[in-house]
């Protein structure tokens, strides 16, 4: 290769990165695809309980970064912390696999080790994810910072790479449905609850590979041009990485901490005295998710350094941050209500085979994969044609998309009425469409942190930007418990001589002993409702995505042209 080929290419270190990523998102991708019908089946949770939990969960592993940024830009550095990182994920994944092995024998120990590991995980998360995207950045030296969104689709479909390879493996291993002859002599397919400790076996795998590459690999090739290693201890950065009259640390006073943990008990205060119910999730872990995110971005702001230009850029990621926010709490459905649509009123049937509910979501990586090359090739073409759109259109087709996918399943759905099934093809439309809005929206703002963020708050900047992610999953676990009966419900309550509609339509008030029968086979006596909106079925629930992405896909659009302006050039 000549030596102008290699300057035009990306760095080596970009595939090494591009490597530990995909094997992470293995490891995270795989145990999330079945993680809420373990609680489900083997726990014995309701599915309500579950999405909460489920959202809480993700929400905290990407509240942490913030974290993990922290320490890394202070103290650590960002290869110590992947490492950390990697290792603890491994350990909770194994937590999982012994969570998974002891339930059907006590339960207690069951449901210990897994809070115990999704903790470790969380935390885990919070070390490497911030860490490793902004090493990503910094492989390229400022004159071929136009190359990011390029390198983010690049990393991305590595992300998207491992996905998928852990929504295929660890459903295929852990999410087995058997053939079992009735009484009646009929056929019935029973779910095997004691083969998820295989597929979380498979996750933990995965991260001890992931791990192992990167600490191999990252001294060879994970260098800047100049052969000095990335994201070694902060005090070894030199002038020469930081833009021209640049503070090379940010200064933070007494008084701007004391301002934030005010801002942090004030935003705290107001989400927890307005949630309603007593689940622990819910009352505490929501409202901290959302308070964080807005203390440390008041944080951010009472930096004594920032310019003119960089607070102007810096709002332009808060900006950008929120909208995100919408895309997620309905993108995120993946792990929860659509994969309990998909267990329980979907006809899953493909070319005979019966695919297990869990490895519906694949989908999303299988289109990532066959989309990321193309996307990121038009974005280069529109760009040297100098027509490419500003990040805030990218970012607003993106939820026009999401709106869009949610539109078409709700009309698909409206017609099934208790006992009809779902076709599978309209899920993979909808993984189809949501993919190209992902394209559209999420590794496109990695690239805009990266190219806004002053360096001193590179990673912490990344861990703002990740939060917003946190919140959109706290808010997709609060949309996914508003899922009303799926059919297996009605029929469940049919077997247990209740008609379910006339219970939820108040036509028919229940005994005691029926509402103890319901509650016990975890099935809901009333409608939900999200923003004064009873949920009444399915069209209602998607077409709550469809009005939230829809309003914020406008409303974004029309910022537009003063975002242009607040970015100072930046495209």
């Amino acid at each position: 290769m000549s030596e102008v080929a290699v300057k035009s290419g990306h760095p080596k270190g970009l595939w090494v990165l591009f490597g530990t990523e995909m094997w992470e998102r293995f490891n995270f991708y795989g145990m999330r695809a079945i993680l809420t019908l373990f609680m489900v089946n083997a726990l014995m949770m309701k599915e309500e309980e579950a999405s909460i939990i489920y959202g809480g969960f993700l929400g905290l592993c990407y509240l942490t970064p913030m974290l993990g940024g922290f320490i890394a830009d202070r103290f650590l550095g960002n290869r110590n912390c992947i490492m950390i990182g990697g290792v603890m994920m491994a350990a909770g994944q194994l937590m999982l696999f012994f969570s998974a092995s002891v339930f059907d024998s006590n339960m207690g120990l069951a449901n210990a080790l897994l809070w115990g590991a999704l903790g470790i995980i969380v935390f885990g998360n919070g070390f490497f994810k911030p860490n490793i995207s902004s090493m990503v950045g910094s492989l390229y030296p400022k004159q071929e910072k136009s190359k990011l969104d390029t390198a983010f689709t690049i990393f991305y479909m590595g992300i998207n790479i491992g996905a998928f390879l852990g929504q295929f493996i660890c459903p295929f291993v852990g999410d087995v449905k058997n053939e079992v002859v009735m009484a009646d002599g009929s056929l019935n397919m029973i779910r095997d609850v004691n083969a998820f400790k295989y597929g979380f076996l498979a996750a933990g795998i995965a991260m001890i590979l992931g791990t192992v590459l990167f600490y191999v690999l990252k001294n060879k090739y994970v260098i800047t041009p100049e052969g000095r290693p990335i994201g070694g201890l902060p005090s070894g950065h030199d002038a020469s990485d930081y833009e021209e009259g640049e503070s090379m640390k940010a200064e933070f006073s007494t008084k701007s901490i004391m301002i934030t943990i005010g801002v942090f008990l004030a935003v705290f205060a107001a989400f927890y005295f307005n949630t309603e119910g007593t689940n622990v999730v819910k009352l505490y872990i929501y409202p901290f998710i959302y308070a964080s995110g807005v203390a440390l971005a008041t944080l951010i702001l009472l930096d004594k350094t920032l310019t003119k230009v960089e607070t102007e850029r810096i709002w332009v990621i808060y900006i950008m941050s929120f909208f995100i926010i919408f895309f997620w709490a309905a993108f995120e459905q993946a792990g929860s209500s659509l994969t309990f649509i998909a267990d329980n009123q979907t006809d899953r049937n493909i070319f005979g085979w019966n695919m297990p509910p869990s490895m519906v979501q694949i989908f999303n990586g299988i289109f990532v994969v066959m989309l990321a090359f193309p996307f990121s090739m038009l974005w280069d073409k529109l760009r040297a044609k100098n027509i490419e759109p500003l990040s805030t259109v990218k970012q607003s087709l993106g939820l026009l998309l999401i709106a869009l996918s949610y539109f078409i399943i709700a009309h698909n759905v409206k017609d099934l009425g208790t006992s009809g099934l779902l076709a599978i093809k309209w899920l993979i439309l909808l993984y189809l469409i949501q993919t190209v809005a992902e394209l559209c929206l999420s590794p496109i703002g990695l690239s805009l942190v990266g190219k806004l963020a002053p360096k001193r708050f590179a990673s912490l900047a990344y861990g703002v930007f990740f939060i917003s992610s946190a919140a959109g999953y706290a808010l997709s676990g609060t949309l996914g418990s508003i899922l009303p009966a799926t059919g297996d419900k009605f029929k469940k309550a049919e077997e247990l001589g209740i008609d379910l509609q006339g219970v939820l339509d108040k036509t028919i008030t229940p005994t005691p002993e029926q509402l103890k029968l319901l509650a016990d086979n975890q099935i809901n006596d009333h409608y939900k409702s999200f923003a004064g909106f009873e949920i009444q079925n399915l069209y209602d629930f998607f077409m709550v995505f469809v009005v939230l992405c829809g309003i914020a896909a406008l409303i974004l659009f029309l910022l537009t042209p003063k975002i242009k302006k607040m970015m100072h050039g930046v495209r």
